[in-house]
This record gives C-alpha cells, structure tokens and sequence, in this order.
C-alpha cells in the first residue's frame, strides 16, 4: 500500500529486485504453494538414495544451554513444539478477533460455521474409528478431524473466482471453529502424564499476562517473555506446548488507545503542522531540492517530531492483537508451515505402496477426509438450516456447501500435527502422512469440480431441488 505514494523514479533497484518477491508472499495462494513443493520435496528427499539423511536431519539433538539449564530435543520436536506454538499462537489470535469483531461474534452468525464444524469434526472421527476400531491405528481418530485454513483458503482462492465473497467468510469460521475443535482435542485426548506444579506455573503466568492486558501494558517484548515462560512450563507440564499458544493469544490486549475520532483528528493536525514546517523552509538549489525527499536530511528537527507523533497516533490507533497477527502472519505463511511440512511429510513409502493405501489407517483417513468432511458439514448444514436456527451465507446455494465441504477435506498442517500425537510406531505414521496426502489431494480435485458445477448458470427445471427448497 505505501508503495504506491512512492514515486516511480525514487524507486530504487532493490525495490525493483524484491517487489515481485513480495507480490508472490502477499497472495492469498502463497502458503498453499509453499507447503506443497516442500511436500513433495519431503516426499523425494524421504524415497530416494539421501532418505536416511533425511531423518538424521529431523532427529539430530539441538540443546540451549543457560548455565546449570539445559533444553535438548531432537531438531523435528522443536519445530512442532516449539515453531509451532507461533502457528497456534496466530490461530488464537484469529479466534479472539472473530470473537470479538468477526463471523462469531454473536450466536446468530456463529452458529451455522460452527454446526458446519461440528459435523466436520464428528462425521469424521466416527468414519475412521469404524475402520480401526480395536486395531493398532486406534488412537488415530482425530487425524481426518482437521482442516487447513490456509490450504483450504487459497484453493478456494484459485477455483473459486466466481463463488460467491460470503463462501470466503463461511469457509474461515468453518476452519477456525474446527481448529478451535481441534485443539481442545490436543489439549483433552492427546496430553501425556500431567505435572500439575508445572500447569499451575504456566496458568499463573497467564494471569500475570491477563494482569498486564488489563493495565493497559502495550509493548510485544513483554508479552513475547512471558509467553516463552508460559510455553516453557507447558513444555513441562504434560499438556502439548502448543496449547500455551492459543491460551496466550486470548491474553493479547484487543483495545486501541485512539479511538477513530481522535485518530482523524490527531492526524489532520500533525499532517497540518508537517505541512506549514516544510512550507516555512528556506528554498533550497534545484540540485539539493532534487534529493530532499529522498535522503531525508533537509528534515529538520520539528519534522522528524511531528513524523513520530504522527507514527505513536497511528501505532495507538491499533490494537496489539491486531498488530502481532500482521506481524507474524507473514513468518508462519512463508517459514514456519512450509518447515513443518517439509519435516512432517516425508513419507517413506517401504513396499508395494498400493498395499500401503489398503491399510486401516490410511483407509481410515482418506474415507474420514474425502467423504466424512463433505458429508458431516453439508448434513449438518442442511438440517440446521431446515430447523430454522440459522441460514445459508448471503448468495450461496446448496452446491457451494457441499464444496466447501470438500476444500475442508484438505486435512494437511494440522492432520499431519496429530499424527504425531497420535503415533510413535513409524510404520503407523506413515501409513496416516500417506492418507492425509492422498486425501488433501483429492480433496483439491472435488473441491474444484463441486465448485466449477456451483458457479455454471443453472437451467430452468421442473422439478425442485435442494437449492430451491433453500431459496423458498
């Protein structure tokens, strides 16, 4: 956005070098196409001549060391334990805003991305214990449960151009209610032996952070140190670190210090004030006023004030939740989740991999996200919506539904994050990382269909249908 007040001959070539960088990592489909070819790279590296390379890498020891403390952990664990506590961090920080300002901020708008959701979770599950139940892969029933908001997102973004703007909506608080899903999930069914003088540490300290919120205390270093401190002692408690990132993200102050009144106010003042300074100033050679705008040195000292002033009014006119989720959005997008998939997802397939595909568990996720995602959230959509609780998003029909349901399907970051939860055995592993592919594979392709189907015009019939009985 500032780009664009910078004038074309001031841009410099590093400018010119970086923006299509940039272009490419702001686009809503960068994170998908990231997280595949460090898919399929995990997938090559895991098969080929170098695939024990591959997992000395992940399970080489990485130690921090501060005098008598020592943090050792194999170098996969501090990736899902410790770079993905940022993932789940933002993932608090979408739910708290959603919450408080967005699609769940009241029953009536909530309730149908979260009976959606709720399908999606337990249609699922049920799928995959049917096929496993009493086998080795038990334990395994929370994989399919999961979607990839960022996956799921920029396919939409890519097959969807004509659907309507209210499916974007309905598929980010279907995805974020099935993370919230997912997550109490984590936190209930997949927690190791509790040490509970370490649980009540990290709870402490998420009161301190609460006591801080509510005196108003700003600055991102403060809550950054004690959210390591409460990750730490969730490290030790038993309970996945990566719940300490979404508990810590509702400790986020979400209140700006300038309202929008004061803000416009405040702005035109000092935007005022900038402009008689520079117009005070004493007229300066062709060659030196060429060059002003872009050294910054003819600034004088009340510039340089006023311009601070301007950047505090413009920093208080936004809240610190809303700051830090800008922030690190980027860093996850472009660094951690394609980390994680490329330790994640190398599947080493051993043997006949159609034998590979036959095995419960990967039977069992595949059904679980390819039908039990579609199936869970349409049915559990539609009979919402016949019962007179809520209705469907603004210009959507029956068809866009069931390919939402679909794009769920793509279980990928998450799936693959219970994964390891769910297993040690590694044959079991792999056998889910290969369903989860396959099926998020799948997924894209019927989600692409049910949505090219959705958008054609539809033709005169006689009889109703579905979205007739919707638009009655």
């Amino acid at each position: 956005m500032v780009d664009q007040y910078v004038p074309a001959d001031a841009s410099r070539p590093i400018s010119r070098l970086t923006r299509p960088v940039k272009y490419f990592f702001h686009m809503k489909v960068a994170g998908g196409i990231l997280l595949f070819l460090n898919s399929v790279l995990a997938m090559v590296w895991a098969n080929s001549a170098w695939h024990e390379s591959y997992h000395d890498l992940w399970h080489a020891p990485v130690a921090i060391r501060l005098g008598e403390f020592t943090l050792s952990y194999p170098l996969e664990h501090w990736i899902n334990d410790g770079l993905m506590v940022i993932f789940f961090f933002v993932i608090g920080l979408e739910i708290k805003r959603e919450i408080l300002v967005g699609e769940l901020r009241s029953v009536k708008k909530a309730l149908l991305p979260i009976i959606a959701a709720l399908g999606g979770v337990v249609v699922p599950a049920g799928l995959y214990l049917a096929i496993n139940r009493g086998g080795a892969g038990e334990s395994g029933w929370g994989i399919p449960m999961a979607t990839d908001i960022a996956f799921a997102l920029g396919m939409l973004a890519i097959l969807g151009r004509r659907a309507p703007v209210s499916l974007t909506i309905f598929l980010t608080a279907l995805a974020i209610a099935d993370d919230l899903a997912a997550v109490l999930v984590i936190a209930i069914f997949y927690t190791a032996k509790l040490s509970v003088s370490s649980l009540l540490a990290g709870f402490g300290l998420l009161g301190v952070m609460m006591i801080a919120n509510r005196l108003w205390v700003r600055s991102p270093l403060v809550y950054a140190l004690l959210g390591v401190a409460v990750w730490l002692a969730f490290l030790k408690s038993g309970v996945h670190a990566t719940i300490a990132g979404v508990l810590a993200a509702f400790c986020i102050p979400a209140r700006m210090l300038v309202e929008p009144d004061t803000f416009l106010s405040a702005g035109r003042q000092l935007l005022d004030k900038f402009d008689r300074l520079t117009k005070a100033m004493p007229s300066l050679p062709e060659s030196a006023s060429k060059w002003r705008g872009r050294t910054g040195i003819f600034q004088n000292q009340h510039q340089i004030e006023t311009i601070e002033s301007l950047e505090k009014v413009c920093e208080y006119s936004q809240t610190p939740l809303q700051r830090m989720e800008r922030g690190l959005h980027l860093w996850v997008t472009i660094l951690i989740l394609p980390l994680f998939a490329l330790a994640n997802a190398g599947v080493e397939v051993i043997g006949d991999p159609r034998e590979m595909l036959l095995t419960p568990v990967t039977m069992g996720v595949v059904f679980g996200l390819v039908f039990g995602k579609p199936v869970g959230i349409f049915l559990f959509s539609w009979i919402a919506v016949k019962l007179g609780w809520c209705v469907l998003p603004a210009g959507a029909r029956w068809k866009h539904i069931l390919a939402i349901g679909c794009l769920a399907g793509i279980g990928f970051t998450m799936s693959l994050f219970i994964t390891g939860l769910a297993f040690t055995d590694r044959t079991l592993t792999n056998e889910a990382k290969l369903g989860i592919l396959v099926a998020s594979m799948i997924a894209v392709i019927l989600g692409g269909i049910a949505l090219q189907l959705a958008g054609r015009k539809e033709k005169a019939v006689c009889a109703p249908d579905l979205d007739d009985e919707a638009e009655a």
